[in-house]
């Protein structure tokens, strides 16, 4: 059975990893993302929110988001409905995103503009995440609906970091489930199952669930990835409440597909 490096599989990307390697002119020290430029008006909003968010601090969510790495007090279903009355505000997302607290951060994810982001502000939000779900919502909320999501899934999957890696990990899974043309599913299985069982923990989630949409959306390579779940073991032991599907791969995948056929 054919291997592929993780360099050698770069390779295979063709045009896009020649972005990564090549001479691509964003691929630089990202500007950083400052603070709005029209003055006092859009300060005086950010204050407002800012104690809007202190107000809403509680200590028992605290420590329940403590407990997932991260830090901030507000229950997300408060933080939802200030998101909800504020509405689109880039200004303010961006005033908001300024202030490095994790609250503000997420706040400003539910209010930005995601295509108003230039390629470079995405690339330095990611590395100015700090928290699990900052970097996932950024993902997820913003990078996703960006039109520079696919030259950003080829540079961090390249990435030596594991944090900026699993973006590029989580941008890869949602193409091989919307739109799989053009990617070597193969190398993708080659680099999972030579890489995934000793990655770093969010890396390692990243690349898991990659492995188990391939084998949920392609029935032919679905025998190999349930083969590499099984023999790599990783998160076969995963705590799962009831009425949940566990993240093992192979029961993942198998669940998936029975839910489909009913």
């Amino acid at each position: 059975m054919r291997r592929t490096t993780w360099a050698s599989f770069l390779r295979l990307d063709g045009y896009l990893a020649g972005m990564v390697f090549g001479r691509s002119s964003w691929v630089r020290p990202s500007p950083r993302l400052d603070a709005p430029s029209d003055g006092r008006e859009t300060q005086v909003r950010v204050d407002e929110v800012m104690a809007e968010l202190a107000a809403l601090e509680d200590p028992r969510a605290r420590e329940v988001n403590e407990r997932h790495g991260d830090d901030h007090g507000v229950n997300l279903g408060k933080l939802r409905a200030l998101a909800k009355r504020l509405r689109t505000q880039q200004d303010l997302a961006v005033g908001l995103w300024a202030t490095d607290d994790t609250a503000a951060k997420l706040l400003a994810l539910l209010i930005c503009r995601p295509k108003a982001f230039e390629l470079g502000q995405l690339d330095a939000m990611l590395r100015q995440a700090r928290t699990p779900k900052v970097h996932d919502w950024l993902v997820n909320h913003v990078v996703k609906k960006s039109s520079h999501a696919e030259e950003l899934r080829v540079a961090w999957l390249a990435d030596p970091g594991p944090v900026v890696a699993s973006a590029g990990w989580a941008l890869t899974t949602e193409r091989v489930a919307k739109a799989p043309e053009g990617l070597d599913l193969d190398g993708l299985l080659d680099v999972i199952e030579a890489e995934m069982k000793n990655a770093p923990d969010r890396l390692q989630w990243s690349m898991n669930h990659c492995l188990a949409q391939i084998g949920i959306e392609h029935p032919a390579l679905r025998p190999r990835a349930l083969a590499i779940g099984e023999r790599l073991g990783v998160l076969k032991d995963y705590p799962t409440p009831p009425n949940c599907t566990s993240p093992f791969a192979p029961t993942w995948i198998n669940e998936m597909v029975r839910r489909r056929s009913t």
